[in-house]
């Protein structure tokens, strides 16, 4: 085989491309990963959307606005005196390029340790031939590679706003608003999407007055509707300015910051005056330069390319993972796929369970669930218990300072099947992985009602919210 001749090429080395490579490298198979993301210097910064401005950075500033509000507000609490208190954005943004640059230089040292070949440009098909599939790499110098399986891991883009372009200093994608450079005084947020909540609890912390501009009538509509009730009332009183039902019309930018109309759920005329607007209003399958046409490859209305269950496209040997097809948009449900298409091809049965892919939004207090929430259950007829516990009850989140939110379980009425479980509060983040277990595993509420957590732990709060199903608390 000659050194531009592959069993496996994948175009994209986000968390769902870089970990098909590893997986396919692992199985045995000769594998290149192509990815034409850059560093400031022009140097290859893999990872893709989620490590370069996804969430690896928008966990690093939130860390950091977390440390700097509890200075300011909880640490007198503790006994602990902060005078002069400060905050050095540039410092801040320079901590979160370093924690950026360490996870490149990860799948650097990865792709290397595991014998992957890997090309910085831009991959995209040029046609297909008796070998597999020739893809062309746009970059420093162009070069043509074939490979006979080719795994697509192209991601998305964040969605512009109609008539007001990404400009990336005032009207901002998740991109500009990692990089402002100094804490705006007025932000505003329109879609009260998971990258725009995170990145306006940053700015908020820091001292920015965050108004957030939803065109739905219902807060976090995919969240189970109490916990996303107690999510907007935590956000209220963080001073979180929330307004549902609006329809945003002109953007109007200046020297002085911009200018939005709207019209509010009353149907009256609104202004807003920002410094900064962040658009979150989804995000779009990219597929730019990718050349499908010249291969044949399908694409949906929406611009993802059409895969079946397995993510096979309508292409023989050529597959598609993550952001780029149908399903949740996240990094794990990415690498999942990836995993399982490498497999495939190896001649297993890669496995990718929709119904226990975790979500999780890093507010505070965070956000986490995974299955059927409790208005999915009603809709679809099937008979439920319902059990919840709060972390106001819970030891451990006493001691932390931190009480608010609950855990809720949602339970098969005849088999008490776990259907879904959705937290609000503390280091839900970390919490959700014990309910993906158990769902997987098709656990019951009293199997984790019965197993022993330690004291005093946040988990308890998972416990306790399982003996809830059966009306049995022990602390509430």
């Amino acid at each position: 085989m000659s050194d531009k001749q592959f069993d496996v090429v994948v175009i994209g080395g986000g968390p769902g491309g870089y970990v098909a490579a590893i997986r396919a490298a692992q199985l045995g198979f000769n594998v290149a990963c192509i990815d034409e993301w850059k560093n400031a210097k022009g140097g290859p910064a893999l990872g893709g959307t989620c490590t370069n401005i996804g969430c690896i950075p928008s966990k690093a500033l939130l860390q950091s606005s977390e440390h700097f509000e509890h200075a300011g507000h909880a640490f007198a609490d503790h006994g602990i005196k902060v005078e002069g208190l400060d905050i050095d954005v540039a410092k801040m943004l320079a901590r979160k390029d370093n924690v950026v640059k360490q996870n490149n230089d990860g799948i650097v040292y990865l792709f290397k340790k595991n014998k992957v070949a890997f090309f910085h440009g831009r991959g995209s098909f040029v046609k297909a031939s008796d070998a597999g599939y020739e893809i062309k790499v746009s970059g420093a110098a162009e070069e043509s590679i074939t490979g006979k399986h080719i795994i697509v891991a192209t991601g998305s883009n964040a969605r512009p706003l109609p008539g007001a372009p990404f400009d990336e200093e005032n009207i901002l994608s998740n991109d500009g608003a990692l990089r402002v450079g100094a804490v705006p005084k007025k932000l505003a947020l329109i879609g009260s999407g998971v990258i725009g909540l995170e990145m306006g609890s940053v700015w908020r912390r820091l001292g920015a007055e965050v108004t957030v501009l939803e065109a739905l009538p219902t807060f976090l509509g995919a969240v189970d509707e109490q916990i996303a009730k107690e999510a907007k009332k935590a956000f209220d009183k963080q001073g979180l300015k929330i307004h549902l039902g609006v329809n945003v019309g002109e953007v109007k930018s200046g020297k002085n910051g911009l200018s939005i109309a709207y019209t509010d759920a009353k149907g009256e005329a609104q202004k807003l005056d920002v410094d900064k607007l962040i658009v979150s209003i989804g995000r779009i399958p990219n597929t730019i330069g990718l050349n499908p046409e010249s291969v044949g490859l399908q694409l949906d209305e929406r611009g993802a390319i059409v895969v079946d269950d397995e993510c096979k496209t309508s292409l023989p040997n050529v597959w598609a993972i993550g952001d780029v097809v149908r399903g949740p948009m996240l990094a794990h449900k990415a690498e999942e796929e990836g995993v399982a298409v490498a497999e495939r091809i190896a001649g297993q049965h890669g496995h990718v369970n929709f119904n226990t892919i975790p979500w999780v939004i890093y507010t505070s207090p965070e956000i986490a669930w995974v299955g059927q929430t409790e208005q999915q259950l009603k809709a679809s007829g099937r008979a439920y218990k319902a059990g919840t516990f709060p972390f106001l009850a819970n030891g451990r989140a006493r001691a932390l300072g931190d009480t608010t939110g609950m855990v809720k379980f949602l339970a098969d009425a005849a088999t008490d099947e776990i259907l879904g479980v959705h937290m609000v509060g503390p280091m839900v983040s970390e919490l959700i992985s014990e309910a993906v277990v158990a769902m997987e595993f098709k656990a019951s509420a009293e199997d984790i009602a019965r197993i022993c957590h330690a004291h005093p732990s946040l988990s308890e709060a998972t416990k306790e919210a399982a003996l809830a199903v059966d009306k049995r608390t022990l602390n509430f």
